[in-house]
């Protein structure tokens, strides 16, 4: 794949198709398809296969081992070969990452299964090789953001693994898998200011699924001018897709839990600087007082959140800054009386304030200092997922105007629209006959299904219509079939139900929540058992639907 993928063209792509590749994939997929359905004695001609489309929704490590539970009973069901396209959002693209490590995953996924529990349940990242990956994203890319903070110190955390392969490494060797197809969203887009929030990264391109504006893979985060290259960066690696696509905590309610994540890794970075000037001379580079403002900055910052006077912290840091400038003056924000009841004025306080600081530190240059100060800087402005865009200056009317304008675009969690990746598999050209949606969404269990079929009235997209009794919201059943004229099938499959859960469903919600650290090897067993409940128990019910298409 790594030669090949520099001979297809690198200029961005604008029509509403699949990539050449992406049809010749299916083309024979389809075939290994009907020779699945012949297994499962479900006979049809080869050209009355229907397509058939996974999707996996978001819930952090409990949609990753969710996913993982649910196609192991696919697998024994005959039925994960009969699988055109594998799709996720957030927790359930980790799941997706690890298995599309290994060459033809789905044909040896017991061995694979256990390779991927064996790690999770194994040692932790050391904090050493996250700085040290931190830093490498720091160093070689044009834009550092939240996200490279998140995939160092927090994707690390959960899946045990710094995975550094690219999406084009090994897909050369998956040709018996499902086709994957990972999403986010644009969050200009996504925010309202115009232009197309749903944004899908395959093996082979990477762009606007309702647009139709697609760049080859291996050059998404380059630079480009009216759709051919300007400068070439980084191919992202896995481990940066895997933060890309789940950053759920991209939204700004989640500012505390970052900052707490940015203290500790400054306090361990702080360890090994006092070890390291410690016997210096008295006059050596005042490292130790740059990291204590920085750490008593974070400090601030999570004073103010918790509505806490953090006035004695601000004396602190203006004191320091007085002594590492000699006296002289400083540009830092003014001192006045922080008004914490109003939440607004105390949080643009604090991005003042937070960048002043920053700004004034940035004299300093101590090993991976200037890494943490653009840490804070970004923590202030809220950066996730910045990238190069690869539309700007387009001259395609076709593409929306408040995309082209920009030089650069923010990528985010998909689920922080949509917490299941549709939109990708309704595009008309992917031709999908059939959606089985598992949800591992935290909360009301049908929130996406019926949020994409009222997007998908007013996009004026094909969609069946979606009706849920009252009472299933707290007391969802395993399968839901929505069906729908000139409409994909929808079958719907929430988590915890009645059928695999009894009355117990609050209970086990509770035990796997969204935002809680890494499981322990009987929860991810249990959770395993679960998930793979919701195929095993409706086997027959997934043929029969899958057979409606060739009867």
């Amino acid at each position: 794949m790594s030669a090949s993928k520099h001979q297809e063209s690198d200029n961005v792509r604008v029509k509403h198709s699949l990539h050449t590749k992406e049809e010749e994939f299916v083309v024979k997929r389809r075939e290994s398809v009907f020779q699945s359905l012949q297994k499962l004695k479900i006979h049809c001609s080869q050209n009355k296969v229907p397509n058939i489309a996974l999707l996996s929704s978001g819930g952090g490590q409990r949609a990753m081992v969710g996913l993982l539970g649910s196609l192991v009973e696919l697998d024994k069901a005959g039925l994960l070969d009969c699988m055109l396209y594998l799709s996720g959002v957030s927790g359930s693209t980790w799941c997706m990452a690890s298995l599309y490590q290994e060459p033809d995953w789905s044909t040896k996924l017991e061995t694979v299964k256990d390779k991927i529990i064996k790690r999770l349940n194994g040692p932790a990242v050391s904090w050493g090789d996250a700085l040290a990956k931190l830093k490498k994203y720091y160093y070689e890319k044009d834009f550092f953001s939240l996200t490279d903070v998140w995939a160092a110190m927090v994707v690390t955390t959960y899946m045990k693994e710094i995975d550094e392969h690219s999406l084009t490494d090994k897909w050369c060797q998956l040709s018996k898998d499902p086709f994957p197809i990972y999403t986010l969203t644009d969050k200009q887009s996504r925010q309202g200011e115009g232009g197309d929030p749903w944004f899908e990264i395959s093996p082979y391109e990477a762009g606007y699924s309702l647009t139709g504006a697609f760049v080859n893979s291996s050059s998404f985060g380059s630079q480009f001018d009216n759709g051919s290259k300007k400068k070439q960066q980084p191919e992202m690696d896995m481990l940066y897709l895997q933060a890309l696509c789940g950053s759920a905590l991209a939204g700004e309610d989640s500012k505390e839990f970052i900052w707490g994540k940015i203290q500790d890794f400054i306090k361990h970075v702080f360890m090994f600087v006092q070890y390291v000037f410690s016997s210096k001379e008295p006059n050596s580079p005042p490292a130790e007082k740059c990291y204590q403002v920085l750490m008593e900055l974070a400090d601030m910052n999570l004073r103010v959140l918790n509505d806490k006077d953090p006035s004695d912290l601000d004396q602190s840091i203006r004191t320091n800054l007085n002594e590492l400038a000699g006296g002289k003056r400083q540009l830092i924000f003014p001192i006045q009386k922080l008004n914490l009841a109003d939440k607004e004025a105390a949080k643009l306080y604090m991005k003042q304030y937070t960048e002043d600081v920053c700004n004034y530190l940035s004299q300093f240059s101590l090993g991976p200092f200037d890494l943490f100060l653009s840490i804070c800087k970004c923590m202030a402005l809220w950066i996730w997922g910045r990238n190069y865009n690869f539309l700007h200056k387009m001259t395609d009317e076709s593409v929306p105007s408040a995309v082209r304008e920009s030089e650069t675009r923010d990528f985010e969690d998909a689920g922080l629209l949509l917490n299941s990746p549709y939109f990708p598999v309704l595009r008309k050209e992917r031709n999908i006959d059939l959606i089985i949606s598992l949800d591992f969404s935290e909360g009301d269990p049908f929130m996406t299904v019926r949020d994409v079929a009222e997007m998908c009235k007013k996009l004026k997209i094909s969609f069946p219509e979606v009706n849920i009794p009252s009472e299933d919201v707290e007391k969802p059943k395993d399968f839901y079939v929505f069906k729908g004229p000139n409409a994909p099938t929808v079958i719907h499959i929430p988590l915890f139900n009645v059928v695999n859960c009894g009355d117990d469903v609050e209970t086990w919600r509770n035990k796997y929540r969204t935002f809680q650290g890494p499981y322990s090897a009987e929860m991810i067993t249990e959770l395993m058992e679960v998930s793979g409940k919701n195929i095993s128990n409706n086997r027959e019910k997934l043929k029969e639907q899958i057979g409606a298409f060739v009867s």
